[in-house]
């Protein structure tokens, strides 16, 4: 495992996150060097119209040729490649009045102007479900309103260094499938599947979120943008631990500032391995847990009992975190973080 610990002063120096302080400490993996150019003073802002990035990224050579299947979408019944009606390539303008159908159970999930809903429940008369209150409170319009004009910004005061600069990092950690096609999971209003898109580095971005209204505002902040690439990007509805692909079909999944959120960290990050190619990336942001929590073991079984009767945020430690990638699979775990704010990439095995 590899691992960087970066304590931000007020004024950053390049090149300073990702370089341990301590000569004798070695990781064995370098994790990607980024140059920070931060502001002396950082405040959380809250602005009236979507985040804009440009993304004018340095030549990258990718390493690798990668193969592109555009059949990648999967029952999430059966997980057998769906059949669609479609006569462009996948993408959020091909979705209206489109359809897929699996051969093997007949289920059948359709587009609509948005996104396409590739959920177990989809198409469902009486039947519906809800998630733990973590989960739903992100599925009401005022939060996915809110997601991007204030919510994500007070991020950074739990050591979260901005998009930019996250964005920065996880391209690091990407470099060996760019290229490919790119899943950014719990997406919320696509901050990072629109910046994902727009960088060009990947043939596909699949934007994939249990929240219908979260992708209805992806789509609405989309539309807004002038030149926006709407060819290479797919808005998905789907449950984290129901992932519509097919194994071994996706080069890399992003989740950012989500993992906390899941219900079920385990079977999702399974999920993530299953559907990862060999030599796959996974790359996930979210908030450490520090202090006896994460020591002493009588206080980690009263967290976790006090998870699963509130149905919040399951915060773990660092070495939960690589202990959960090892046990589903994935391998070369590293990670750096600042404060509470982590990020970790681990890679399918080839």
């Amino acid at each position: 495992m590899a691992r960087v610990i970066a304590k931000f002063p007020t004024v950053f120096v390049p090149g300073q996150l990702g370089q341990p302080r301590d000569p004798f400490f070695k990781p064995l993996f370098s994790p990607p060097t980024v140059n920070f150019v931060f502001a002396a003073k950082l405040r959380a802002s809250s602005t009236p119209a979507a985040v804009v990035v440009e993304t004018k990224p340095d030549p990258i050579s990718v390493e690798k040729e990668i193969s592109i299947g555009k059949s990648i979408l999967a029952c999430p019944i059966c997980y057998q490649p769906f059949t669609w009606n479609g006569d462009l390539g996948l993408s959020v303008e091909s979705m209206p009045g489109s359809s897929f159908h699996c051969s093997s159970c007949k289920k059948a999930c359709f587009g609509n102007e948005t996104h396409l809903d590739l959920t177990v429940a989809t198409g469902a008369k009486e039947y519906d479900e809800s998630m733990p209150a973590a989960t739903e409170i992100f599925r009401t319009p005022l939060i996915s309103f809110l997601y991007e004009r204030g919510w994500r910004q007070n991020f950074i005061w739990g050591g979260f260094p901005g998009l930019e600069k996250e964005f920065e990092l996880a391209k690091g950690y990407l470099k060996p499938v760019l290229g490919g096609t790119i899943v950014d999971a719990s997406c919320g209003s696509g901050l990072f599947s629109r910046t994902f898109a727009k960088s060009g580095l990947f043939s596909l971005v699949v934007a994939l979120d249990f929240s219908e209204n979260m992708l209805r505002q992806c789509y609405e902040f989309i539309k807004q943008e002038e030149g926006f690439p709407k060819e290479n990007i797919l808005l998905v509805r789907a449950d984290i631990s129901r992932l519509p692909f097919a194994s071994s079909s996706v080069d890399a999944v992003h989740a950012g500032a989500a993992l906390h959120c899941w219900p079920s960290p385990s079977i999702a990050v399974a999920e993530i391995s299953r559907v990862l190619r060999p030599g796959g990336v996974f790359v996930a942001t979210t908030y450490l847990l520090d202090g006896p929590f994460s020591v002493l073991p009588f206080l980690k079984t009263l967290r976790q009992n006090m998870v699963r009767v509130a149905g919040s945020h399951a915060f773990l430690s660092e070495r939960e975190l690589e202990d959960l990638c090892t046990a589903c699979g994935l391998g070369g775990f590293t990670c750096v973080r600042n404060g509470r704010f982590v990020m970790i990439s681990a890679t399918k095995p080839s």
